[in-house]
């Protein structure tokens, strides 16, 4: 019979780790797990991971004085403070650990994918849920192959639901998640053009993506965007709710009148996948709707800024060729002059090119009053945008050079999109725009 929480003793069983430490400490409780010293608290699993620049096994006593009840190492430790199990992968033991809490746990779990708004379907669907259930969510975006054991490990006796983001770059992915996540329900948002340098194309995508519904049980139900064609037509081999635009979606977004407190195209039509969930977890027509305008945006995903200057649209945490193209689009539905801040898309592989330039028309179709443009491959967006007819652009290679000419660019009153992939760290041109951050 499974205890319904860890200790080092159960940690090192089912890892076929060797436990190292005072034998008092074998069957102590531990409280979730974190990779970062700075983040423990007491009673935490510290996880030693041996990064590009940093390695964890440097800061485990310094994880010990804060509280950590054990470590996870895959190296001896040196005069060590407190008890740790020694495994071979930490990466790999702490996946096992992961699946094996959460078959700890009687409750909905919901996954949540797709190429575009994953990260606001998932905080759409927590916000709904959180009005009937205690509901755990995936926090900032530890949606990979280690974050998610590590927000699984959050978990605890309080929690009645779970909204589990799951990002993928790569085949195989998806399969070793939900094989960790098993969700009861898996929504997935629009198939898009992302990480093309390992899944090659759309029919790729949705390929790789698909992987978690060998690992949901017979009555589990996929929520699907019934207006993506790939999707519409898809057999998960499972109960399937389509949600969208269209009429004749199983959850037609035009029937639902309710207004969301945030920017963007794309969240109308993810309303479906929140109305969806709400709906098959028992929740009434209002507790959804009060769950729909409870939703707050997260940093760097389509949030808002009201600088007292301009109005500035931080959508700068990640971008792909339908995130961009939507961006763009609830860009031009705000007032003033319309600016478009972009800079690369990464991991498009060999269509790389031709997808920045894309963009650049489809920038100026949608009627953007001054393109800015940063980065190797956004010099194709630049070009795109002037192929179209003349027009207010401008191109810089770095980003550097584009923050040094800024000032002039930006006018009083302008509606100002900042989006590029996160690698590009657009960030910090956000924070420029924002003074009083």
């Amino acid at each position: 019979m499974k205890q319904n929480f860890l200790t080092p003793r159960i940690i090192a069983e089912i890892t076929n780790g060797q436990y190292i430490g005072e034998n008092e400490a074998f069957d102590i409780r531990v409280i979730g797990a974190v990779r970062d010293n700075r983040d423990v608290e007491p009673g935490n699993l510290f996880v030693c991971i041996k990064g590009a620049r940093v390695d964890g096994h440097s800061f485990a006593n310094k994880a010990f004085e804060s509280g950590a009840t054990c470590c996870l190492a895959e190296q001896e430790l040196i005069e060590p403070k407190g008890p740790y199990v020694l495994v071979t992968s930490t990466l790999e033991a702490i996946k096992t650990i992961g699946a094996y809490y959460r078959s700890l746990f009687n409750i909905p779990v919901i996954g949540i994918t797709g190429s575009v708004g994953k990260t606001t379907a998932k905080e759409l669907i927590a916000s709904v849920l959180s009005v009937k259930y205690n509901t755990l969510r995936t926090p900032g975006n530890l949606n990979n192959e280690l974050g998610v054991p590590l927000t699984l490990l959050s978990l605890n006796e309080t929690h009645e639901a779970a909204v589990i983001e799951m990002g993928i770059s790569d085949f195989g992915e998806m399969s070793r998640l939900a094989q960790m996540v098993r969700p009861d329900i898996f929504v997935m948002t629009r198939i898009g053009y992302a990480h093309l340098d390992m899944l090659k194309d759309l029919d790729g995508v949705l390929k790789a993506k698909t992987e978690a519904f060998k690992y949901m049980k017979p009555d589990g139900i996929a929520v699907l965007n019934g207006d993506d064609e790939l999707l519409r037509t898809y057999d998960p081999g499972m109960k399937k709710i389509l949600y969208g635009l269209r009429e004749d979606n199983d959850i037609c977004i035009e029937n639902i009148k309710i207004n969301i407190p945030a920017y963007g195209s794309h969240l109308k039509e993810l309303l479906g996948a929140a109305v969806a969930v709400g709906t098959l977890l028992g929740l009434t027509k209002d507790e959804i709707k009060r769950g729909i305008t409870g939703y707050e945006p997260v940093e760097g995903r389509a949030n808002i800024i009201n600088t007292g200057e301009i109005t500035l649209i931080d959508d700068c945490y990640n971008a792909n060729p339908n995130s961009v193209k939507a961006a763009l689009t609830s860009l031009t539905t705000l007032p003033g002059r319309h600016v478009a801040i972009l800079g690369d898309m990464l991991e498009l592989g060999e269509q790389s090119e031709e997808l920045h330039h894309e963009i650049g028309e489809y920038a100026k179709k949608t009627g953007i009053d001054c393109l800015i443009c940063a980065g190797v491959e956004a010099d194709n967006i630049y070009k795109g945008y002037l192929s179209t007819n003349s027009g207010e652009a401008y191109y810089f290679p770095t980003k550097e050079k584009l923050v040094s000419r800024l000032p002039e660019l930006i006018k009083k009153d302008d509606a100002v999109l900042v989006k590029a992939s996160n690698g590009m760290r657009f960030c910090e041109i956000v924070k420029l725009l924002t003074p009083n951050s």
